[in-house]
């Protein structure tokens, strides 16, 4: 079966997964982690994309990247094959590190940025490594929770006003969202359209228009979309976030 199409332009929001190939782990000790952060960093620089949130995990990875001039395709090239040559001349291996093809789902960023950010600082819980993202040190959650030495790799200017404009009241309402009860599982996040696209009805019909590409329009799976989920933590908990002011369409 032919690859599908990745559908790319500048200010496209990606919620990337980037897995071991055979699930193997890509990180065996901590300077592997800050290694693959170093470089990160320095594709950041060069590219000038947005990072909105990042987890690394021992055998994955899951980064909210928005991207600016560069195709996100050669942004993930680089940062794959730079890690790596890193990997297999530390470890003396050779060949692929990285399973076949890495996954991007082109997001709405107005309805699905936040509830994105949650699901991905919550992948150490869910894989019980740990009680609470807290705990977890290889991920963008303390640069939100409490302002970091990491944070310059993190863009945060864009999810803490939607908590508050006070800095100090947005890390604090940041985790109580992350405390909440309302689980974002991953059946929710990969409900996409055409297994490429994770958005409302107009986002689609948007995409399709501007970018000019065939899509299936069947849903993966049925069930509660992020916006919903959204909303109902807003009915819920009293937040009250610009995020939640766009219509599902």
């Amino acid at each position: 079966m032919a690859r599908k199409t990745r559908i790319e332009f500048e200010g496209a929001l990606y919620h990337v997964i980037t897995r071991g190939n055979q699930k193997r782990k890509v990180f065996r000790t901590d300077e592997d982690f800050q290694t693959y952060l170093d470089i990160l960093r320095r594709y950041k620089d060069r590219y000038r994309f947005y990072l909105y949130a990042y987890v690394l995990m021992s055998n994955h990875v899951h980064l909210l990247i928005e991207t600016a001039s560069t195709p996100l395709s050669k942004t993930l090239q680089g940062i794959n094959q730079t890690y790596t040559m890193y990997f297999n001349r530390k470890y003396s291996t050779v060949g692929h590190l990285f399973q076949g093809r890495y996954k991007a789902i082109l997001c709405e960023k107005d309805a699905y940025l936040l509830t994105l950010a949650k699901y991905i600082h919550l992948n150490p819980v869910r894989a019980t490594l740990t009680p609470s993202p807290d705990d977890y040190f290889w991920s963008s959650h303390a640069v939100y929770a409490r302002k970091t030495a990491k944070g310059d790799i993190v863009d945060v200017g864009l999810v803490l006003p939607m908590f508050s404009e006070r800095e100090e009241s947005a890390r604090k309402l940041y985790r109580s969202f992350m405390g909440d009860e309302v689980r974002i599982t991953k059946h929710d996040v990969y409900m996409t359209i055409d297994q490429r696209l994770l958005g409302s009805r107009c986002f689609v019909d948007e995409v399709i228009e501007k970018q000019n590409v065939p899509l299936e329009r069947k849903r993966r799976k049925e069930g509660l979309s992020l916006l919903e989920i959204s909303r109902g933590i807003e009915r819920a908990y009293g937040i009250s976030l610009r995020i939640f002011d766009q219509e599902a369409g």
